[in-house]
């Protein structure tokens, strides 16, 4: 009975706000309620007059600079405001709505309506009730309207006013993070996560601080991502996100064991003051006992229509057979060439029916399109096809995929990219196997194992540090001209194992090279770590000649965060290219004792 009722109002208001909007005079108004409104009703005249003046009072009026202009309600023995002639008593006083009509109704059927300017000045006037807002942002979102809705959403969120705030906000506020996000405001993303950290209401800023930590490490930002952190420690001490998002950032800097013993004492701590529910206990009781596996299943479940297929993935994996050889032959100039075979091309073509996203041969880790997109279809398909997985196309193809996705990850290497290492590392041997010739990028098909490679390399970075590092190196005795920027990878993965002799080492194979901002900065902190600050500093000169914004953007507390270029890739020189090895390294120049204040000292020179 309610949602008939819930329907009809719904016609009749949007029937109202139409004749509203044609003449905003309220005679006008109560005879289509009289004529048409009663038709929209059932031929109910006498609810039509009732609820005519109960929206009559909460419409936003053009007019009126999007003021409502309320009627006073009349006493039970004076004349009924639907201008009837009758006392209220015996007029619409009278009659029984099934329920109260929402006082935000009429603001919010306007919101949805309105366009360009009118929408733009009925924002502004800041008239709009909070629920309204919230509610017409999101069926803005719901209907693919996504700048309607960020435009929306901004006016709820804007306000300066948080008190005002609906309890129901928090999907709302996290619907704008993400249209920021898919739409590239980055900035207005970060204005607003540090507005509400600073002034929102409590139940917002746990949220807020979440995203704000998962922002950083989306970024491999670990640096403000324990910023963050710790910001968000001294705001909600109390606060179990806490214990998720000290789990997530403990993985991404390797510390899986500390990560466990974190979460046990969140669960302790958590679990003596009695407040949270069982689901919410068990979780943290799960934390602590695998926080990876824990993490990885926690991502699975939040990705909807995904998460099936993606745990079907993860058992086909598992359970995959050893890869079968490769057709390797030696190039007329001694090289090495992987030659596609015809089951292979045949088994590419099945994955390709439903996979029709290209790989960008122009670039090493994109595709022409986006994978995601269809993603259900073939990760179904391919777990139905496992054959396919011979090939080496499509285990490019899946492993470019899946780094795309969930390569920022540590918690999703085991399960995903691990499995396909196995498989590719058979590979290699088998192109070692036929002898010490160079197996070049742009030989045959050699391109697809190389960037197979790089793809599970970056896929591995924060999960299986190790493991990635060695692939890494496997990779560059196979292209010594290192194709792929391998080289500045182990180097960073060589510095934050303490192998600072190695790291140097590394750094004098590329001296005759052109300089690289990772490589030349690799260099002079391997330097610093051994105790040459001579050498270092006649270093620290070189990285200034490359790259003038490199120790400025390295020292400072909070820079404002630099886009990148296409395909994520920084022009040397650039502020970009700064930013991006900040992002990367700058925690390790943190953590080594002195390091920051050494270079700051000789930025001021």
């Amino acid at each position: 009975m309610l949602a008939v009722w819930v329907e009809q109002l719904l016609g009749f208001a949007s029937g109202a706000l139409a004749a509203i909007r044609d003449d905003e005079q309220y005679p006008a108004f109560m005879a289509w309620a009289r004529e048409e409104g009663a038709v929209l009703m059932g031929g109910d005249l006498a609810m039509a007059q009732a609820l005519a003046p109960e929206l009559w009072c909460q419409t936003p009026l053009e007019r009126a600079g999007f003021a409502c202009e309320p009627l006073a309600r009349p006493g039970r023995n004076e004349p009924c405001w639907c201008d009837s002639g009758r006392k209220t008593k015996h007029c619409c006083g009278a009659v029984a709505m099934p329920a109260d009509v929402p006082d935000h109704l009429m603001w919010m059927l306007s919101l949805r309506d309105w366009k360009g300017p009118t929408l733009k000045a009925a924002l502004a006037s800041g008239r709009a009730p909070a629920q309204a807002l919230l509610e017409a942002g999101l069926i803005a979102a719901e209907t693919g309207q996504r700048g309607r809705a960020q435009q929306i959403l901004e006016s709820l969120f804007h306000r300066g006013d948080w008190s005002r705030l609906p309890v129901q906000a928090e999907p709302a506020f996290e619907l704008l993070i993400d249209l920021y996000q898919e739409r590239g405001f980055n900035r207005k993303r970060a204005e607003l996560l540090d507005e509400v950290l600073d002034r929102g209401p409590l139940f917002l800023r746990g949220v807020a601080l979440e995203r704000l930590c998962l922002m950083h490490l989306d970024s491999d930002d670990l640096d403000s991502a324990r910023e963050a952190f710790v910001r968000a420690q001294q705001a909600l001490p109390d606060s179990p996100t806490l214990a998720y998002i000290e789990a997530m950032l403990l993985l991404h800097e390797g510390h899986e064991q500390e990560a466990a013993e974190r979460a046990r004492f969140w669960f302790r701590r958590l679990e003596r003051q009695g407040e949270l529910e069982p689901d919410q206990m068990q979780f943290l009781a799960d934390l602590a006992e695998n926080p990876g596996a824990t993490l990885a299943d926690q991502l699975l479940n939040a990705e909807e229509d995904l998460a099936e297929p993606l745990a079907a993935l993860q058992a086909l994996l598992a359970e995959l057979p050893p890869a079968p050889g490769l057709d390797i032959r030696h190039g007329d100039e001694g090289g090495l060439e992987y030659h596609s075979s015809a089951r292979e091309d045949t088994l590419f073509a099945a994955w390709q029916v439903h996979f029709e996203v290209a790989v960008d041969e122009e670039s090493a880790l994109g595709f022409e399109g986006e994978p995601w997109v269809e993603a259900g279809t073939w990760l179904r398909q391919l777990c139905a096809h496992p054959e396919w997985l011979d090939s080496p196309r499509v285990v490019q193809a899946l492993a470019l995929a899946l780094t795309s996705r969930f390569g920022s990850l540590p918690w999703m290497s085991p399960s995903l990219f691990e499995p396909l290492a196995d498989r590719l590392e058979r590979w290699l041997e088998r192109i070692r196997g036929e002898g010490d010739g160079p197996f070049l990028w742009d030989n045959a098909d050699n391109a697809v194992l190389l960037r197979t490679g790089l793809a599970l390399v970056v896929g591995m970075e924060r999960g299986a540090r190790e493991r990635s590092r060695r692939l890494a190196e496997r990779l560059l005795t196979l292209d010594d001209q290192d194709s792929l920027g391998l080289q500045e990878l182990v180097l960073d993965q060589l510095l934050r194992e303490g192998r600072d002799q190695e790291a140097l080492a590394l750094t004098e194979t590329r001296r005759e090279e052109e300089p690289v901002l990772g490589m030349l900065m690799g260099r002079a902190l391997a330097l610093y770590r051994l105790s040459h600050e001579e050498e270092a500093e006649a270093m620290l000169q070189e990285v200034t000649s490359h790259n003038a914004h490199a120790l400025a953007m390295l020292c400072a507390d909070n820079p404002r965060p630099v886009r990148t270029g296409q395909d994520s890739v920084a022009e040397p020189g650039t502020r970009a290219e700064a930013w991006q090895y900040r992002t990367l390294m700058r925690d390790q120049w943190r953590a080594t004792p002195g390091a920051l204040a050494w270079l700051q000292a000789n930025l001021s020179r």
